[in-house]
């Protein structure tokens, strides 16, 4: 299943040219490209997919649908590899 994970954006930086932001998911922080949301900034939240944010939602809906991964255990699934490296 391809899976879109709701993130708040941290931090935005450039990276050889591309828009990245730093977005955090639930306490993990990915890398993640922002080009396709040139208006979004720090605090907004975005659902990423394969390292691309692709739209960006607002707080409750973001924050909403991460509960509900987390009941589902969808986020354990998801970001396992990234909690166990920190």
């Amino acid at each position: 299943m391809c899976l879109a994970v709701p993130g708040r954006v941290e931090r935005i930086f450039e990276e050889n040219g591309t828009v990245m932001g730093k977005v955090n998911f639930g306490g993990v922080v990915k890398d993640v490209c922002l080009i396709y949301l040139p208006e979004i900034h720090v605090g907004d939240y975005a659902l990423v997919h394969v390292g691309f944010a692709i739209s960006q939602i607002d707080e409750a809906a973001a924050l909403e649908t991460l509960r509900l991964f987390e009941q589902l255990g969808m986020m354990d699934e998801e970001l396992a590899e990234e909690k166990a490296q920190q």
